[in-house]
């Protein structure tokens, strides 16, 4: 296969060369720089600034907890997850809402911290364990209006091409008040992320390719950079291959794609015996 990006740098962040830590309750893996761990050459790329891959044992999790100036989601990989509010009490849910929201598979639950927020996530699940990744990514401005976007995403969807989960809000660092309420996002069906910043998903069955179109039409900035990550879901038996090169990603590893451009086309195969379920994250 033909490499289209012959000018792009990709460089394999393996899993092992992540921060590990196992709490007990808690066994978390940092693809960046977060709480203990600090590495140098690993403290943002881009915009994102965090990608931990967690898994939370039943009846556990991270109790009540701030946060500022950071957009946070959550990217539901199996069991369950629940999103409470500081302002709620168990008990007193209703429905599903901003305030409390029980994730899925599928579900991405997304967090402007601005000026501050506290929330807690556990697994109120009785037996299953929580596997998600908890990503961060830096916004464009400070101090903004702290808000929570829910949404799920259709697993037969992210089977047939990579599937957009966030996008730039519309009107960007200078986004009217109205512009803020409405939460338009640059691409339909997505969160809207206050950054140039867009996350995609997709299940790549094996000997299959998928295609990412940098910058998906709805960035700024013309130079880019993009993060693959590739989640420990199968036994360690999916694998995936970057722009037909020789690195082969295995479960657990990244990649750092730099020099690269909006429109520029990146090839994502499936290169394994199961199929991969391949998380990109484009920013600039």
């Amino acid at each position: 296969m033909s490499k289209t990006l012959s000018h792009a740098k990709i460089t394999p962040h393996r899993s092992g060369t992540r921060g590990h830590s196992d709490h007990g309750w808690l066994n978390t893996y940092h693809s960046f720089s977060f709480a203990d761990w600090y590495n140098p050459n690993f403290t943002h790329f881009g915009a994102l600034r965090v990608l931990n891959e967690d898994r939370v044992k039943s009846n556990s999790g991270f109790p009540t907890h701030p946060h500022r100036d950071f957009e946070i989601f959550s990217y539901i990989l199996s069991g369950e997850l629940t999103h409470r509010d500081s302002m709620l009490q168990k008990g007193a849910e209703g429905g599903q809402s901003d305030k409390f929201y029980r994730m899925h598979r599928g579900d991405v639950q997304f967090t402007t911290g601005g000026t501050g927020i506290a929330h807690s996530e556990f697994n109120e699940h009785h037996k299953d364990t929580v596997h998600f990744l908890q990503i961060w990514a830096i916004p464009w401005k400070r101090g903004l209006t702290p808000r929570y976007h829910t949404r799920h995403f259709d697993e037969e969807a992210k089977r047939k091409q990579f599937v957009p989960i966030l996008s730039p809000l519309k009107g960007g660092p200078d986004a009217t008040a109205e512009q803020e309420k409405t939460a338009e996002p640059t691409i339909a069906e997505t969160i809207p992320i206050h950054a140039d910043f867009v996350m995609a998903a997709g299940i790549i069955a094996p000997k299959e390719k998928f295609e990412w179109i940098v910058g998906a039409k709805a960035t700024e900035s013309n130079k880019r950079k993009v993060y693959v990550h590739l989640p420990m879901t199968k036994g360690g038996k999916a694998k995936v291959r970057l722009d037909g090169r020789d690195d082969v990603l295995n479960e657990g590893d990244g990649a750092f794609i730099d020099d690269v451009r909006a429109g520029d086309k990146l090839s994502v195969e499936s290169v394994g015996e199961v199929e991969a379920e391949v998380v990109l994250l484009d920013t600039a």
